[in-house]
This record gives structure tokens, sequence and C-alpha cells, in this order.
């Protein structure tokens, strides 16, 4: 039966709402497919507004892949801002798509990416203008199903009371996996209903269905059992690792945005994971191992992306670009195939001790040079130990004195405050050590027009890392912090205006250390600040920590933990922790002895085991995977130059 589109009854509306255009849908490369034409029809929602939702790697991938298939699919919906929000509630307007305008419950399947817990009062609002009960436990088989993934869905425990499942890790194959068992599903006749096609996605092993497990606390709050109370269901969730990116070239023909957006631009994933081993770093422990795409890949999928689209820049993006083992071969010859056209180059934030002069005169051979962007995270040499960032003070100065010399006139420099261990001092380091990158500059240059920006963000500890044990820093001691620092650069008239700095106050990081750590509990919470008007609270206009605050306040009062309990408490070897049942394939024990080297006094560093012997974290036996290095001895080749 086929489904209206709303369209005739929205667009009347459009005039009434600010930034109309991202409500309309249309752009270069969507998709739109007839509704009869098909037997299973994903929604897929990034939780945020359309500006930032739009260039979402991971929507655009599953978009892509989904609708390739001639029996499945695919369009995508955003969240709405709060004057949006308010027009549709009082014309009785549902949630709906872009690409058809068709209301959200029609679909079979609704799969959110969460990249970032603080979109989590955006689904609440999604579910309810779509009329799909906010609560897994009441919905009917009508309802879509609600699928969770992104690295948020890592631990999905605060968001387990309105989801239906959750996925850990690369979605690619496991989207096709989950059609087909719907297919299969709706040709059976849909036997058993909701709780059957849920039962039959937990039976795969690695698709997490929180209403089979039942979480037991003992008298102080702590988690006594986590318990499995469907015997199709696994003991623990596994993880999808996509082992060949050559294989999944995606997105093939990226989407052009009518609206201005976040990023405009072609963005290629040169490879996925990383081996690092900052502890901090989730991304990096959730991804690995290490998958590169070949050189013949990246050429192709940059060539194709490009007359696609039409757009101009290019972005080389992975967790740590420069790390890519051919990263030099691959900058040359792009290089040399866009030189002397309009087409720029451009790798994201790079490693101090994986950058040279050489690889930042490829990319800038276009004739665009922006400002260069290192992350040091932690100002004292002593710090970068803890967090186990293996760069050195005289690492970064080399490589800026190498960077102004030859024509750069800004870098920028990425901090976190509230890291395991940290004091005033190690903050105060900061900026010592950017006075030292100006005179640095200043000296390599010969000119005064040096400047060196320094952005700060509050340290969250996150799930799956050696520091998810570790407490967080209060938001008062934050702040104080971050006061002293900025004080004691701008008292400095030469460098007061050379330096700039870039940071939040440290409550938002509070609200996310919250929701990146909590258990079922914290639900009631989100419920709470969402039916108190929480709306976008990763947006400083719209977040307020006061309702946060009292709302966890009032949703815990018959608990014996708080938002402190949650948040600024150090955790125990002993403890089961939320997300112990979801298998990220690091080992537990792994990962404690790692948080106990970044307390050694003498703090203990792990190098990258790409190029060293394997350090055991679990990885790779666990999941019958390896990390994938190169030279593949594959080229760009022909050159075809444009």
């Amino acid at each position: 039966m086929s489904v209206e589109s709303i369209f005739p009854r929205l667009e009347p509306l459009l005039p009434q709402v600010s930034k109309p255009i991202q409500y309309v849908g249309g752009e270069l490369n969507a998709t739109v497919k007839e509704w009869d034409s098909v037997t299973v029809r994903w929604a897929l929602m990034y939780p945020d507004a359309y500006e930032v939702g739009l260039p979402n790697q991971g929507v655009q991938i599953l978009y892509e892949i989904l609708n390739e298939r001639d029996w499945i699919l695919a369009e995508r919906t955003y969240a709405v801002f709060p004057d949006m929000e308010k027009v549709m509630r009082e014309h009785d307007i549902p949630q709906f798509t872009v690409d058809a305008h068709r209301p959200l419950k029609a679909f079979d399947l609704l799969g959110v990416s969460f990249s970032t817990e603080l979109g989590y009062t955006n689904l609440l609002t999604a579910l309810d203008l779509a009329g799909v009960p906010l609560h897994a436990k009441d919905r009917g088989d009508d309802d879509p199903i609600v699928l969770v993934g992104g690295h948020a869905s890592f631990n999905p425990e605060p968001v387990a009371d309105f989801i239906d499942a959750a996925v850990l890790g690369d979605g690619e194959e496991i989207v096709l996996k989950i059609s087909d068992i719907v297919r299969e599903f709706r040709e059976e006749g849909s036997p058993g209903g909701r709780h059957e096609i849920l039962r039959r996605l937990a039976a795969t092993g690695g698709i997490y269905v929180p209403q089979f497990y039942e979480v037991d606390y003992d008298a102080e709050g702590f988690i006594e059992a986590i318990v499995v109370t469907e015997p199709s269901a696994p003991e623990r969730v596994a993880k999808h690792t996509l082992m060949d990116l050559d294989a999944w070239p995606y997105p093939k023909t990226p989407l052009v945005p009518l609206a201005e957006t976040v990023h405009e631009r072609y963005s290629v994933e040169i490879f996925r994971g990383c081996t690092r081993g900052c502890r901090f770093c989730q991304a990096g422990m959730i991804t690995r191992p290490v998958r590169e795409r070949s050189l013949q890949g990246i050429g192709e999928m940059v060539a194709n992306g490009l007359e696609q689209s039409g757009l101009d820049e290019v972005g080389l993006l992975s967790l740590s670009s420069a790390d890519h083992s051919e990263i030099g071969e691959l900058a040359t010859q792009l290089a040399d195939r866009y030189e002397g056209t309009n087409t720029s180059l451009s790798l994201p934030s790079t490693r101090v001790d994986a950058f040279n002069i050489t690889l930042a005169n490829e990319f800038s051979r276009g004739g665009r040079r922006s400002g260069l962007t290192f992350a040091p995270e932690g100002g004292s040499e002593r710090l970068r130990k803890v967090i186990n960032k293996m760069v050195s003070e005289d690492d970064l100065i080399r490589t800026v004195a190498a960077a102004y010399s030859h024509g750069w006139r800004q870098v920028k420099l990425y901090f976190m405050c509230g890291l395991p261990t940290e004091t005033d001092e190690d903050v105060l380091q900061i900026g010592e050590l950017a006075k030292r990158v100006i005179d640095t500059g200043r000296e390599a240059s010969g000119r005064r027009d040096i400047r060196c920006t320094v952005s700060i963000g509050g340290f969250v500890p996150k799930p799956h890392t050696p520091f998810q044990w570790a407490a967080q820093l209060d938001h008062e001691t934050t702040d104080e912090r971050l006061r002293k620092l900025r004080a004691s650069v701008q008292s400095d008239k030469k460098y007061g205006k050379a330096i700039g700095f870039r940071y939040h106050d440290g409550k938002p990081g509070i609200v996310e250390g919250l929701l990146s750590r909590g258990d079922r509990r914290v639900g009631r919470i989100i419920e709470a600040v969402w039916r108190d008007g929480g709306r976008f609270d990763g947006w400083s206009e719209h977040f307020s920590y006061e309702r946060w605050e009292r709302m966890a306040g009032e949703a815990l009062a018959d608990t014996p933990v708080d938002l402190a309990w949650y948040t600024t408490r150090e955790r125990g070897a002993d403890e089961i922790l939320p997300w112990d049942h979801l298998d990220s394939g690091l080992d537990k024990d792994w990962l404690w002895e790692d948080w106990q080297d970044a307390l050694d006094p003498d703090p203990v560093e792990v190098e990258d085991c790409r190029w060293t012997p394997c350090f055991d974290c679990g990885v790779c036996p666990d999941l019958d995977v390896s990390i994938q290095v190169g030279p593949t001895g594959q080229k760009l080749l022909p050159l075809s130059v444009v």
C-alpha cells in the first residue's frame, strides 16, 4: 500500500520557520523510489540539524548501499529545529523524510547514527513527532524497529528503553543482513510479530536487543548482574568489522546539499582504525584493527566522487590520515593528477610525528594553503606520557619551525583539560608551549604576523578505553584551570594578540560524561530533560546544564546514585560496567593494565602495534582479523592529468 508524501501539507508552512531549505530535499544524487516497488524500507536518521547531518559519512554510505538493492528503499531524516517542531505539532505534521517526505512511522526500520551522546533528546523528539511510542516495550507490530549505530552505540544503555536494537562497529554488511532477515520474516507472513523479528536479529550474535537482557543492581546502586532473558540472545554481543575497504568504495555518488552545511567537500576514508593507543581515544580503540584502502582504490574514489558531485575539495579522512603507510606516494600522485585544476586536497588534524613539509607542500600544491592543525592533547611532557601521546615538545617545535619557514603563518593546537592525574601546572604548560610556538614562528619566518590558536576540549572518559575507570574532573575545577591559563597568556603583552583561545565551559562535558558511561537508570533523566524542553544539547544556545542537573536529581531521587556517582567517581577493577556484555574485541584485563600503566609515577608508554610486536589487546584473535598495512605496490596509474 503506497504512502503519500506530506509535502503538500508541509510546503505552505515553510515560510514560518528558519532555514526552510533544510526540509525540502531534492539534493543532487538523492534517491527516491516507488514505495510499492520494494519489500524493505529504511529511514536513516542523523539526530542533529540538516546542516550537521547531511555531510555525515556513515549515513551517506548506508543510504547508498541500501538503495543500490532494487528491493530496498532508504530515505533520510534529520532533527527539526524547535521552531519547526512547534509548527509541526500545531498542524499535525509527522516527522518526515527529506527524500520523498514520507512519515517515519510508515517505515519498517529507523536506523539512527549516534556519533555523540548529546543527540539523545533529539531522537525522542523524532519518535514523538512520528507517533512512535517512546518506549520500546509499548511498540506494536506496525511501528518501525528502532536501531542505533555509531560510536555512541558501544554503550547504548542510557537509551535502552527507547531503542529496539543496537549494532556495534561497521555498518556496511550488517544493514544488508538485517534487511535480509526482515524480508524473509515478511515473506513468511510475520509469524510471532515484533518479538519474533527481534529474536531473529538477536540470534545473529551481532545485534544487541536490550529488552532481552535484565540488569540487577545491589543496595549501593552498583550493577550486580546482567542476565540474558532470551535463549537466542548471546551472552556477549559481537562487533562488526569490515576487512576489505576496497570492496566497499562508498559513497560513490555523494549527496550535494542545497543548503549550507558544516563540510562541503568530498570525503574519502583512506583507512579505518588506529593502533596508536591513545588512552583517552574511544574512536581509536573501538575501530581496531587498522585496515587500509589501496592507492588505486583511493584514486578511483576521488576521481569518481569529484565527477559525480562537482565539489572542488577532497578530504582524505581517517583517525590519523598521515599514518597511511603510502601517504607520501598518495599525496604526490594526487597532486600530480589535479595540479592546474581548482581541486584542493586536505588532510584533517595531523599527528606531529607523522607530519612532514614535503607532504604539506604536496597537499597545498593546488594553491590553497590553510592553517595547520596539530593535537598534542596534553600540555606537559608528563601528561602526554599518561595519555600515551608520544609527542615531545621538541618534536612539536621542530615541526612548526619547518612549517613557518615554508610560508605557513597559522598553527592550531588542540588540547584537553581534565585528563587523569592532571594538575594546574600541566594546564599552564599549554600557555608556555603556545608562547614557544610563537617565538619559533617569528624566528623561522622573520615576521611578526604569526598566529597560534589554542583549542581546548574537556576530557570525557569513554567506554572501551583504558580511561573508562577514570574519575571525570568536576566542571568548577575545569573552568578555574582554563581561567588561570587564559590569564597567564593574556597578561604577557608580547603574546596576548598572537595566541587565540577557544574552549567551552566544563558543564556540557559533565552531561556528556553522564550519558557516555551511564546505565539504564540514566534513561529516566534523558526522558525528563526532553519533557522539560531539552533539545539540541550539543548546541551551546540550546544546552541547559541547570535542566540536566535538576532532572538528574529528580529522576534518581529513589536510587542510591546521583550525577556525581556517574561522572566524578573513579571505578574499581571488579566493578561490572554497563557495557561489559558488549564486545568491542578489546580484552578488559588489557585495558585495566594499560590504565595502571598510565597511573604509574613514571607512566609506561605503548608503541603503535602496527610496527612492533603485538601488545595483546585482544582484537585480532578475538575477531579473527589482522592489521593491514602497505605498501600494496598499486599506483594511481594511469595518471590521466585533468
